[in-house]
């Protein structure tokens, strides 16, 4: 049984062990697969695994020995699934191993953006505070969360994680959902998305990407947002309307974004959000930490372990 690893790196730069896969067959493990290479080394392959490396039709056509291909994340857009149901080939994913990780950064974002821990740190070694002639200072309004409205788009798993942080804080939560009655949660009201964006102090998205919502943040709904309001994004990049929120932080239409996420990734310098005002990027990272790559790793060795015994799970 060959097993491939596409691209191994960004779930295990060397601070886990690959000892569970190498259990269950012969295995090669690629940090990186530029596109032009995936074919050539999958190409004898009875199990593939992938995070951001693509698995085209093309690809699922010319691999005869092709079984299983095993998506090292939750979203698996990266493979032709219609390709691989066709040829038979079970398709699995990892849901829900970083849903604590990613609504701690999105706090970590907001907290930033609100309290400027980083900015007051970099200024204090500056010699900004050994030379101010008072014993405090800020470089920022400081904002507090207790009070504050947050508007959750999207009140899934991860939604209902951040909501609860919020209302650990004492912040007021409400949401826009696709299914409000199924999914009622404790101290949180449901609105409209233009409801959601109007009443908002702080929007927070936690949806997924389709073809209805691409984009869908774009000018005319940050301009129903309060000058003073901030919007996260920890979720998917072409939610936003790149554009169009650098042009509502330039000007003043809103105050401040925290993104985790963007369009293409990496991004071009050219990318209007890097350098954009009062915008906070980090490099998609939510899912990075340590305990979460280690349950995504150890649920992708579960999945196919389960499929080698006939009982595939967490197919897609």
């Amino acid at each position: 049984m060959k097993i491939v690893v596409l691209d191994g790196y960004t779930l295990n730069p060397g601070d886990l062990s690959w000892d569970g896969l190498k259990e269950l067959g012969e295995i090669q493990i690629h940090d990186r697969s530029p596109k032009e290479q995936v074919l050539e080394r999958s190409i004898d392959a009875d199990i593939l695994l992938t995070n951001k490396a693509i698995v085209s039709k093309e690809v699922i056509e010319q691999c005869k020995n092709l079984k299983y291909i095993g998506v090292l994340a939750t979203g698996y857009n990266i493979v032709d699934i219609k390709a691989a149901k066709e040829k038979g080939i079970i398709v699995s994913n990892v849901p829900a191993y970083g849903t604590n990780s990613v609504a701690q950064l999105t706090f970590a974002l907001l907290l930033e953006i609100t309290n400027g821990a980083g900015l007051h740190s970099n200024a204090v070694k500056g010699g900004e505070w050994t030379n101010s002639a008072d014993f405090s200072f800020w470089h920022q309004s400081l904002v507090e969360l207790a009070g504050k409205t947050l508007g959750i788009v999207g009140l899934g798993t991860i939604g209902r994680a951040v909501a609860k942080i919020a209302l650990a804080m004492e912040m007021k939560v409400i949401a826009h959902h696709k299914h409000p009655d199924r999914d009622k949660m404790e101290g949180v009201s449901f609105v409209s998305l233009e409801e959601c964006f109007e009443q908002s102090d702080v929007v927070s998205l936690h949806c997924p990407l389709n073809d209805q919502n691409k984009g869908f943040v774009n000018a005319s709904l940050l301009k129903k947002m309060k000058p003073s309001a901030i919007l996260l994004n920890t979720s998917r990049g072409p939610l936003i309307n790149e554009a169009d929120l650098a042009e509502a932080l330039n000007n003043n239409v809103i105050s401040g974004a925290g993104l985790d996420v963007l369009s293409v990734e990496p991004p071009s310098l050219d990318n209007p959000l890097i350098g954009a005002k009062n915008c906070i990027i980090t490099p998609h990272i939510a899912w990075a930490t340590l305990e979460a790559r280690k349950r995504l790793l150890n649920k992708a060795v579960e999945n196919l372990k389960m499929f080698l015994e006939g009982k595939a799970q967490n197919q897609v």
